[in-house]
């Protein structure tokens, strides 16, 4: 099964993502704040992360920048998921190290596609 660790403080959008990808048939394990997210990419291992930047404690600009930088999570697709809908936003979060980025509100279809190709691009490596 795939894991997605979704790193996202607001709770109305945790609730929604949570449950559409649940949906898919995705497990998706919950960090509130970015210093938590990096606590729990390095013990669960997700197959995929997907990145709020505007987070609490570590932003996820900074929390990206640190997952990509550590031999064990460096191999882990990070998606951007962000309210942040500006070319210069996006270009900071993949400057950062993110493996792509969607502003908020998300197109589901698109998101869950990004997903699979993501997730199959690691599993050939």
């Amino acid at each position: 099964m795939t894991t997605i660790l979704y790193i996202e403080d607001n709770e109305d959008n945790i609730f929604m993502f949570t449950r559409r990808l649940s949906k898919k048939g995705y497990d998706v394990i919950i960090a509130r704040d970015g210093e938590a997210g990096i606590s729990m990419a390095h013990s669960e291992r997700p197959s995929l992360i997907l990145m709020d930047l505007d987070l609490p404690v570590v932003d996820g600009w900074e929390a990206t920048r640190l997952l990509k930088a550590s031999p064990e999570t460096s191999h882990i697709p990070v998606i951007a998921v962000s309210a942040y809908a500006m070319a210069a936003d996006r270009r900071r979060a993949l400057d950062a190290g993110c493996d792509d980025f969607f502003s908020k509100p998300v197109d589901m279809k698109a998101l869950c596609a990004r997903i699979e190709t993501l997730r199959c691009d690691r599993a050939d490596k």
